[in-house]
């Protein structure tokens, strides 16, 4: 076995880089985040690094903002992950001007972690946030920089317990909302799982400069397929409302921010079908459980057992 890459996390205390965090930690590979200072004093965040520091991880102080930093950080490593939060999207160019200036990584994540932004049909406000993720693939590519880009579909912790209901805190027993007519098949992957294919991915010679997308049979549903299987779970059936595409398309433009973003994802994944309406062809593709068979990734159905 090759000596196993340095890797470095910069938005390691995020929602999805805490657990890329772990799962590189727990690989046994020299993990480093990069954090703000003014991050370890934070109550909430500060736990988590104390959590880092205990599995082994290098604390390393920096700021996207700041280049000499990121350069210094980026120096030590031999693969950058960037798992920071869609705010910080456009400001990912600051790491690939550092990671030029380093001069010496193998292999760079942007920050991604959803829909293949390049087989989208989602509308505003989404979109937008597409079509910048895009751009910042545009620029990796033009500037040479060897990269991976992770489609990991949805995070079951956000759909899952709630069955994909806007403005609920529990999975529904009495009635459900399907958006368009419930066929379209969309994916749903536990965050650690994300994690661990994400790692797995960092030295992996199949998926240099490919997308690595997260898409296992057992965790590809429709939303009619999602809640037949709830009903079976609970042995109830819902009363089930279907929002046509129209109504939907009125509602995105009415909600409120967050949730008008939460609902053109929705509408791009569950009426346009953008996690399965295209076939993973070698000429751009990797599927993860096809590369790591030995991943044992929790299926949907264990997923969903915890709220019966």
């Amino acid at each position: 076995m090759a000596q196993k890459s340095k890797i470095l996390i910069i938005g390691g205390t995020g929602y999805i880089g805490k657990f890329v965090v772990e799962a590189s930690a727990k690989a046994g590979r020299p993990t480093f985040a990069l954090v703000r200072e003014s991050t370890v004093s934070d109550p909430v965040k500060g736990k988590l690094i104390a959590n880092f520091k205990n599995l082994g991880v290098n604390i390393l102080h920096g700021d996207l903002n700041d280049h000499e930093s990121l350069v210094k950080a980026i120096k030590k490593v031999d693969v950058v992950i960037s798992t920071v939060g869609n705010f910080q999207i456009a400001d990912q160019v600051k790491i690939i001007a550092a990671i030029k200036a380093a001069g010496n990584v193998k292999r760079f994540f942007p920050s991604e972690f959803g829909n293949d932004v390049d087989r989208t049909h989602a509308v505003e406000p989404a979109k937008s946030t597409f079509e910048m993720k895009a751009q910042l693939r545009r620029t990796i590519e033009a500037e040479g920089i060897p990269y991976t880009y992770v489609s990991s579909n949805f995070f079951a912790g956000y759909f899952l317990p709630v069955l994909g209901q806007v403005g609920v805190t529990a999975p529904p027993r009495d009635k459900v909302t399907i958006l368009g007519d419930g066929n379209q098949k969309a994916v749903f992957n536990k965050e650690d799982d994300i994690g661990t294919y994400t790692i797995r991915a960092a030295d992996d010679p199949r998926t240099l400069n490919k997308i690595l997308y997260i898409r296992p049979p057992r965790n590809t549903y429709s939303m009619n397929e999602l809640v037949a299987l709830w009903e079976k779970k609970i042995g109830k059936t819902l009363e089930k409302t279907y929002v046509p595409e129209e109504q939907l398309l009125k509602n995105i433009q009415e909600a409120e921010i967050p949730w008008n973003v939460v609902l053109a994802i929705n509408h791009s994944v569950f009426v346009k079908g953008d996690h399965t309406n295209f076939a993973i062809k070698p000429s751009f593709g990797v599927e993860a459980s096809e590369l790591y068979p030995d991943v044992k990734y929790t299926t949907v159905e264990e997923y969903l057992s915890q709220f019966v």
